[in-house]
């Protein structure tokens, strides 16, 4: 029970990142998620042996399945996005809560931008304060901050993303996309010229 303690208190510590669900205009609703190189770091001192797994279960509407294994246990979290992308941190932050981590997760309006995104300035400090209420156990390394090319990087490949979808490639697209985005801006290049490629190739090949 004290493993699942701890556990909980990882996962509810990692909840800093954010996803969007939804757009409408200027506004966007958005939940937190976990950042995840806050979680990897927090789930690998409780269990070296934890195991995630992504499914894509549609591309357009994004719809997937996060399967995350821990102590034993497994919970799956089903989720959909306004990217695949958010429809898989989503999903993520849909098992974490199936681990009976409840004390983050509510849904927000938030302005939006088509360049720059979600605005949740305001937001942040407000979940890093229950955040840290909710688990103030865990020590972890500071995440590293956030790389406004890599954000960049991002948003081109949701662009080719619905390019993709609106061409019928959508299954093809999520394939290529499941292994996330890349970890550094040399990978994120990389996929979008391997969406770039597909984009430009015959339908069913």
């Amino acid at each position: 029970m004290a493993d699942l303690d701890r556990a909980r208190e990882a996962l509810r510590a990692s909840m800093t990142a954010w996803a969007t669900l939804e757009v409408r205009g200027d506004q966007a609703s958005v939940i937190p998620v976990p950042q995840l190189d806050a979680l990897v770091l927090r789930l690998d001192a409780v269990d070296p042996e934890w195991s995630l797994h992504w499914r894509c279960d549609s591309a357009e509407p994004p719809v997937v399945c996060a399967r995350l294994g821990l102590l034993g246990r497994q919970r799956e979290g089903l989720a959909t996005g306004h990217t695949l992308s958010d429809a898989r941190a989503a999903a993520l932050a849909e098992a974490v809560r199936l681990y009976g981590v409840h004390s983050v997760g509510e849904a927000r309006w938030v302005e939006y931008d088509p360049e720059d995104g979600p605005n949740t300035a305001d937001l942040e400090a407000e979940l890093e304060l229950e955040v840290t209420d909710a688990a103030p156990a865990i020590s972890a390394p500071p995440e590293p901050p956030r790389d406004p090319q890599m954000d960049k990087a991002r948003r081109y490949i949701d662009d080719m993303l619905e390019q993709l979808r609106a061409a019928g490639r959508g299954k093809e697209a999520a394939q290529a996309i499941m292994r996330g985005y890349g970890d550094t801006l040399e990978e994120s290049r990389a996929i979008y010229k391997q969406l770039q490629e597909l984009l430009k190739g015959p339908a069913g090949s």
